[in-house]
Parts: C-alpha cells; sequence; structure tokens
C-alpha cells in the first residue's frame, strides 16, 4: 500500500499519518533548542556578573546533551 493516499498508516515513511507524530516532536526539539540557547545566556551572564559556578555549566551541559540526543533520535 506504499504510496496510497487513503489516510491509511502507511502513507509515510515512518508509519504515521501525515503530520501526527512527527510534527509534534520537531515543535519539542525546537523548544528544547531554544531552552537551552537561553540557559547559556543566562549561564554566562551570571559567570561574568558573579564568577564561575561549575553546577551552573554542568547542569547546562546535561542539558545541551538531553537536547542533542533529542535532535538526533528524532532525525
Amino acid at each position: 500500500m506504499t504510496g496510497s493516499t487513503d489516510g491509511s498508516p502507511h502513507d509515510s515513511p515512518h508509519g504515521f499519518p501525515h503530520g501526527s507524530m512527527r510534527g509534534s516532536h520537531g515543535g519539542a526539539i525546537r523548544t528544547m533548542g531554544a531552552l537551552t540557547a537561553g540557559t547559556l545566556v543566562a549561564v554566562t551572564t551570571y559567570t561574568v556578573a558573579l564568577g564561575g559556578d561549575g553546577r551552573l555549566w554542568f547542569g547546562w551541559v546535561v542539558l545541551g546533551l538531553l537536547t542533542l540526543a533529542m535532535a538526533v533520535t528524532q532525525s
């Protein structure tokens, strides 16, 4: 049934109807990316203003790795 347009789950290469599951994960990845970038700005600002704190940078690295893992597994 590949290539049919009757709305069956085989209409997309991932087994989901077009626009169902795939779109929602893309938004989550973009949100995580924005959160990671915003957190980088906040941690950098904190470090410049008040001095470095290793726990903040460790937390940012963990957040970045989670974001990267989400992006890689969804591509």
